[in-house]
């Protein structure tokens, strides 16, 4: 069996490899140039080589810059500009790194791609890692159905412990598994603001409203803000906190509230990708990587969805990612909409 190894130069990819080969598999290593960052790839593809050298298996380099740029780094902009909150990790697995390259692995007539995500597929839905604390079914949740059969997690029943213990009991991999790992965005170095200034303008001052629409402060700039956020505006007199509600583009305006102003029970979802058929569902929903999962109706229709939840929940911030589980299988996700229900 012939298996496309996604080689990043970290611990996870390395040890897919290692692990493959042992197996007895045909494997391949690939390195993907996804933007323009000469010294971040300089040090990855060095550590690809020593590895590949290791394991005594090809590799090589595949640049998908355009379409990187084209369905990941440009909307991340432009959703910024709309005055909401992108995930990219998201868009990028899909179109990306399980999207472009699927199409890539076909080509070169290998059967499956494999990854170093911390994630499970079975019965052609994802499921979640053996370890909840990297689990990232959230991150792939978005991955289109028909990239499934095409796609191993070797790391899915794995806890990072043991990955990081098989690398450090081989000698060639030990110095990558003492590097720090990012989990960050990779193409952007200090802060998003960074990547928002080379397109667009930022620092562009305004008005900070209440729910009446009463002018009550002042901000520094709508693209600086998220919902929920409490600080890095002015309020005149505040004897409490001051949250985000919402952020108006067009007029350069904030919109805050009190805290409990931020509760929500419904919200809709559009751009939505599911793994079951089309209806009402009782499931569990999540709406950031690090939130917990909540009890809630999922009402389908026509690549929308309106969730509504048992209990309200805070920070359900327009951009993000809303995905859907039953128990630890997802079976769907969609792009929290600015249109509130």
């Amino acid at each position: 069996m012939k298996v496309l190894v996604a080689m990043s130069g970290g611990v996870d990819s390395s040890v897919v490899a290692y692990l493959l080969k042992n197996r007895g598999y045909e494997i391949e290593g690939v390195y993907l140039k996804l933007h323009d960052s000469p010294l971040y790839h300089q040090k990855n593809i060095q550590n690809v080589q020593i590895v590949s050298d290791y394991l005594n298996i090809p590799f090589h380099i595949l640049d998908l810059g355009d379409d990187f740029n084209q369905k990941v780094y440009t909307p991340f902009v432009q959703s910024y500009i709309d005055g909401t909150t992108p995930n990219p990790c998201v868009v990028c697995n899909r179109n990306i790194k399980l999207g472009k390259l699927i199409e890539h692995t076909k080509e070169m007539g290998f059967d499956y791609l494999a990854t170093g995500h911390y994630a499970k597929i079975e019965d052609n839905f994802i499921k979640e890692a053996l370890d909840k604390s990297k689990d990232q079914s959230y991150f792939l949740a978005n991955v289109k159905k028909e990239s499934l059969p095409y796609i191993l997690f070797p790391l899915g029943d794995m806890l990072k412990k043991d990955v990081k213990n098989i690398a450090k009991d081989i000698k060639i991999l030990e110095s990558i598994a003492k590097q720090k790992e990012s989990s960050e965005i990779c193409f952007v170095e200090d802060s998003y603001l960074d990547i928002l200034q080379k397109h667009t303008k930022v620092d562009m001052p305004g008005d900070v409203l209440n729910k009446d629409g009463d002018i009550i402060g002042e901000h520094f700039g709508y693209m600086r803000y998220t919902i929920g956020q409490r600080k890095g505006f002015r309020v005149k007199v505040a004897h409490e906190p001051h949250y985000v509600l919402s952020i108006d583009p067009k007029n350069n305006t904030i919109t805050v509230g009190k805290k409990d102003e931020l509760d929500i029970i419904s919200f809709k979802v559009s751009d939505l990708n599911l793994f079951v058929d089309e209806g009402e569902i009782e499931c569990e929903v999540k709406i950031r990587y690090k939130s917990p999962k909540k009890p809630a109706i999922l009402k389908c229709k026509n690549n929308q969805a309106i969730i509504t939840l048992f209990e309200p929940l805070q920070g359900i911030a327009p951009g993000q990612v809303a995905v859907f589980y039953e128990g630890e299988r997802v079976i769907g996700s969609g792009i929290i909409s600015k249109e509130r229900v």
